[in-house]
């Protein structure tokens, strides 16, 4: 019986070796590509609480050696943006999603989807309130340079609104050279193919690092 090409991640080790290099001489190499800090660490959703566990150990660890790091929620940001869209279209939603469920389950997913993907796709949307983010932070931490770091979460809370392959092509050339790390739930099914949740066909738009 021969080994599979990608065994089963281990998430300890994937972020063993994201310190390793994230702390190497002469600066981050999470990346082989100059000016493009970028770098995925896969997971199984039911990893998610082990997973958190181990991001803030090394965010506490990258702190404690000097380093600023920024946390990112893309379930807040996901919750932001509705709220952002109002009382009325939230209830609206809620409301025609709960009736549209009585009769046909499928139907009342794909009308979420509808409604919903809009405020998060293309490069004005939840891209553009990460890039805001980081900007901010950045600006708020001028004397870290290549000791900040912005580590995206919870992109769990997409599915299945969002591919976050198209997250960091929008984001790209708009996080002020900061690495940044996408924390994926889902599946590694070859050297760039990554499938969302496990659940989505998987998708090789991916130029990033993936760990380990």
């Amino acid at each position: 019986m021969t080994s599979p090409l990608f065994p089963p991640s281990n998430v300890a080790d994937a972020i063993a070796a994201l310190k390793r290099d994230l702390l190497a001489d002469g600066g981050p190499q999470i990346s082989t590509m100059r000016n493009y800090r970028f770098a995925i660490v896969p997971y199984k959703p039911r990893e998610e609480l082990e997973l958190r566990r181990h991001v803030q150990r090394l965010a506490d660890e990258l702190r404690a050696s000097g380093w600023v790091v920024l946390p990112i929620s893309l379930q807040k940001l996901l919750l932001d943006r509705l709220r952002r869209a109002g009382d009325d279209f939230v209830s609206n939603l809620a409301l025609r999603e709960r009736r549209l469920y009585a009769k046909d389950p499928a139907r009342a997913l794909a009308h979420l989807k509808e409604k919903i993907a809009p405020h998060l796709e293309g490069p004005s949307g939840i891209a553009a309130d990460i890039a805001a983010l980081i900007g901010d932070f950045v600006d708020k931490h001028p004397a870290e340079g290549d000791r900040t770091l912005a580590i995206i979460g919870r992109a769990g809370a997409l599915y299945p609104f969002y591919r976050t392959s198209g997250l960091l092509k929008h984001i790209d050339g708009h996080t002020r050279n900061v690495p940044v790390v996408l924390l994926y739930p889902g599946e590694r099914t070859g050297t760039t193919e990554l499938s969302f949740m496990g659940e989505l066909a998987p998708d090789r738009d991916y130029r990033p690092r993936i760990y380990p």
